[in-house]
């Protein structure tokens, strides 16, 4: 007979991200697990949001983070490891901002989504964004379209400006990655554009014993594009933790 040892999971969500991003996830493991999912409210650096999830989480605990919450989640064990059982990164990245020209063009692109939001309106810059985050034949799904604008137009204007401002400033990560000691995945939809496969090649390649799970026909937001094959990829994860009575 086996148990798990912990049963609460912490869901840190990305970019203009709430629970919705999460929520088939949700659905299908909180028959097990309390599920938890993080509010940033209007910080503007990843360790203040990650802050903010220590604060209002149990002692102990396993940690999925997607996108910007993989980095979230990075920033929370650089300073509390030993709260986390279980580490689930998704879609994410591990690099500081690059310095010179290729920073000042992503801090460019980021700055001008967030002229759009405050001159058009969340949703309108939402339309644009979302082109580069979903694979392609998945554009047409008006379904899952709905959901992630949606999702996007419940922020507002000063959180995108306070996330962007949390990102062209985060540190490297290579260091906590390295020092990662607990039950690790790292998950990639192979159609991600944004956070590439080779990145969470590297960012495994870096962790004793992580798993890589690649998820087939899926660009950036893989926990709505492929919910099934992000379930189950998790339920395997947090199957690492079984230990005996």
């Amino acid at each position: 007979m086996t148990r798990v040892s912990r049963d609460t999971v912490v869901f840190l969500p990305g970019l203009l991200c709430d629970r919705a991003v999460w929520e088939p996830q949700i659905a299908a493991l909180s028959a097990r697990f309390d599920c938890l999912v993080a509010d940033y409210g209007a910080a503007d650096s990843l360790a203040v949001m990650a802050q903010a999830a220590l604060a209002s989480a149990p002692p102990r605990f396993s940690l999925a983070g997607h996108s910007m919450g993989g980095r979230v989640a990075l920033e929370l064990m650089r300073t509390a490891p030993q709260r986390v059982d279980a580490i689930a990164l998704l879609d994410t990245g591990y690099q500081a901002r690059a310095p010179g020209e290729a920073g000042e063009a992503e801090a460019r692109a980021r700055y001008r989504l967030l002229d759009i939001a405050f001159a058009q309106g969340m949703r309108v810059m939402g339309r644009e964004w979302v082109r580069g985050m979903v694979h392609s034949e998945r554009l047409p799904d008006r379904v899952l379209m709905e959901a992630i604008l949606a999702m996007i137009e419940r922020k507002t204007p000063g959180i995108f400006a306070a996330q962007i401002r949390a990102l062209l400033d985060r540190p490297s990560a290579e260091d906590v990655l390295r020092a990662i000691r607990c039950p690790t995945l790292v998950l990639c939809g192979r159609q991600d554009n944004w956070s590439p496969l080779r990145r969470h090649e590297e960012m495994a390649g870096m962790v004793a014993g992580a798993r890589l799970a690649v998820i087939e026909e899926s660009g950036h937001m893989v926990t709505l594009e492929r919910p099934q094959a992000v379930t189950a990829a998790l339920q395997g994860w947090l199957a690492d933790l079984r230990v005996p009575p």
